[in-house]
């Protein structure tokens, strides 16, 4: 029997998670038919009720990959939030669990599935941190203040960092920042990004979560700061590392400057490969059993160097 999974989010067209758990799935073995869905955040309830009709009737779907804006809303949608997606609540993954006595992959059972809410987006940022050379206790700095970026401050925590500073556009509206910070005890300062460019460039670390295009005013601000020698300020001659979670277009702006600079860029290409492994672990049930070499088929598909894990 063929099972459904799917990535949800408004707009989707450009994801590419779609080639990467295909990719992953045929590697596998395993008859998973992966697609990407457009739903609006006011459309979540009445898609999620859909799914759960059609799981009762054994159409088996097995897991859901969640993007923007439905990152937040999916709470309330699933039957459990586990990991540290309780802590910031704030779901990119869900999973279907089966029946108890069911094979994972059975598609069917007398008992519905159970939905079950996870964060992969975690995961996925310390992984790519972790691969491009990120030291213990990094100053770092996060732009935008939405779901990612509550991941990134939970990452940011499990990376060492004492605290960590939130550049947003409107400081009143961080609360999932805010949230975040209190859940995973890793003290923020929420600031305008106007201005920024001067404490953007002096983090070890700066993660940005911002829509492609969003930070290009930033970016233009960052070439004046780098070409100005701000790492005459810090004692560091050069930017720190950047993970643009963006990936279309690429480069974005802020990632070619830092680029210019001399700056570490991990694209947000490589998080999302590192997020989806997981993904795959849950959907499939197989856990740590996923060979490593999925990441390589998933590289492949996409179009991403082949690395080191």
């Amino acid at each position: 029997m063929t099972l459904r999974a799917a990535v949800l989010g408004h707009p989707i067209s450009h994801s590419k998670s779609p080639a990467l758990h295909g990719a992953a799935y045929a590697h596998l073995g395993l008859d998973i038919r992966y697609s990407a869905i457009d739903v609006a955040e006011q459309d979540l309830p009445a898609f999620m009720a859909r799914v759960r009709e059609e799981t009762a009737r054994g159409e088996g779907w097995c897991g859901l990959s969640v993007t923007m804006p439905l990152k937040s809303a999916m709470v309330k949608e699933v039957d459990e939030v586990r990991g540290v997606a309780r802590a910031l609540g704030v779901i990119n993954t869900v999973a279907f669990e089966p029946p108890a006595g069911d094979g994972r992959l059975s598609g069917a059972g007398a008992a519905p599935a159970r939905l079950v809410g996870y964060n992969t987006d975690v995961a996925g940022i310390v992984n790519a941190l972790r691969h491009a050379g990120t030291g213990a206790a990094p100053t770092a700095a996060i732009l935008g203040g939405g779901g990612t970026a509550a991941a990134a401050i939970a990452a940011l925590k499990e990376l060492g960092a004492a605290s960590g500073d939130v550049f947003v556009r409107d400081v009143g509206r961080a609360a999932e920042a805010r949230a975040a910070s209190a859940a995973v005890g890793l003290p923020i300062r929420v600031l305008p990004v106007a201005g920024a460019a001067a404490a953007v460039a002096s983090a070890d670390v700066v993660i940005s979560t911002l829509p492609p295009r969003a930070a290009d005013t930033l970016a233009a601000a960052l070439t004046q700061v780098f070409a100005a020698g701000s790492g005459a300020e810090t004692g560091r001659r050069r930017p720190g590392v950047l993970l643009d979670v963006a990936y279309d277009p690429w480069p974005s702006r802020v990632a070619a400057a830092w680029l210019e600079a001399g700056g570490v860029v991990v694209p947000g290409l490589e998080m999302l490969i590192y997020q989806a492994v997981e993904q795959v672990r849950h959907f499939t049930g197989l856990g740590d059993a996923v060979p490593a070499e999925v990441i390589d088929v998933m590289c492949d598909a996409v179009g991403a160097p082949r690395r080191v894990f």
